[in-house]
């Protein structure tokens, strides 16, 4: 895509949603720049409707749907952040969202899901019986599947956070943001090709969940393999679409361990003073492992989310 294309669309994502959605702060930390040696701006997506990113791209999908589709409803599998967004932007629209959740969703998602409106249907907690669940949906209600990371729409929707960036806070160096699915990251990628060209986009990736990584360094598609991490938002494998998009511009990706990420999580809670979950946090903690990648920069640093359980945090 052109770049003057890019702008046009993502601007078009932009004027759908806004209002919608909060167009959230942008936080600093003087203690973090001392400790970083860099100038860190922290976009406080935590602070987004449905405490997510996801929110944006939810919403997109479903705003940009033709009518007579748009009655029918939408349907798709998630128990996180995707599920609330999307049963959320089907409520907005006057619409239902079906919501397809495996058993072992944890009952406080499985609420906010319901609070949204959304239709909860649980399944076993395999990729197969989510699918094979979201299908016998489609058949009944014709409804129309939005994927929570590989859509066009989806991706348009989530370039909007860094748009907002760019315009809060330009001649930024590096964006850093964390990639599971991709939607976010490939997003972030097409946002910086129209608004911030010079700069450079960084994803950040927990060790134990590290596709993306391998991805990127083998120049091949690969799935993850056994993700076991506290950043439960990021153990899914990259999406097609967003691989596509990372591989072709991100500068780096690099990962971190799970102390590092408890670190960085409990630094933001101490320092910013807000609720993240975990992760949140592995863009600043990207910085702080690497000090001589980072040292002098302007560094925008996307926090994702904050649907945290606060009866089980790791500090």
């Amino acid at each position: 895509m052109a770049s003057e294309n890019l702008q046009h669309k993502i601007d078009s994502a932009y004027n759908k949603i806004k209002e919608h959605i909060h167009r959230t702060p942008i936080l600093t930390s003087q203690y973090l720049d001392d400790l970083s040696g860099a100038q860190l701006f922290f976009k406080c997506e935590n602070f987004q409707k449905i405490g997510a990113f996801k929110m944006r791209g939810a919403l997109h999908a479903v705003l940009t749907t033709p009518k007579d589709e748009l009655k029918k409803g939408f349907v798709t599998h998630s128990s996180g952040n995707h599920a609330q967004a999307l049963a959320r932007a089907a409520q907005i629209a006057k619409t239902t969202a079906y919501i397809v959740m495996p058993k072992g969703a944890p009952a406080i998602k499985v609420k906010a899901v319901k609070g949204y409106g959304g239709q909860v249907t649980l399944c076993e907690n395999s990729e197969q019986s989510r699918i094979e669940t979201c299908q016998q949906i489609i058949d009944q209600t014709q409804a129309t599947f939005v994927h929570p990371y590989d859509s066009d729409a989806v991706i348009l929707g989530q370039a909007t956070c860094a748009k907002e960036i760019y315009e809060q806070c330009p001649a930024l160096d590096d964006l850093i943001c964390p990639v599971g699915g991709g939607g976010l990251a490939s997003g972030s990628i097409l946002a910086t090709k129209a608004f911030s060209p010079t700069t450079r986009v960084i994803l950040a990736e927990p060790k134990n969940a590290d596709d993306a990584y391998q991805s990127f360094t083998q120049k091949k598609h690969l799935k993850v393999i056994r993700p076991n991490t506290i950043a439960d938002g990021l153990k899914t494998s990259l999406g097609k679409r967003n691989f596509k998009i990372i591989l072709d511009g991100a500068a780096a990706i690099f990962t971190v361990s799970e102390e590092e990420i408890i670190h960085a999580m409990q630094l933001i809670w101490e320092r910013l003073k807000i609720i993240c979950e975990p992760s949140c946090s592995l863009p600043l903690a990207v910085v702080l492992k690497n000090p001589n990648e980072f040292k002098g920069r302007k560094i925008g640093l996307i926090l994702t989310g904050g649907n945290v359980d606060l009866s089980n945090l790791p500090f």
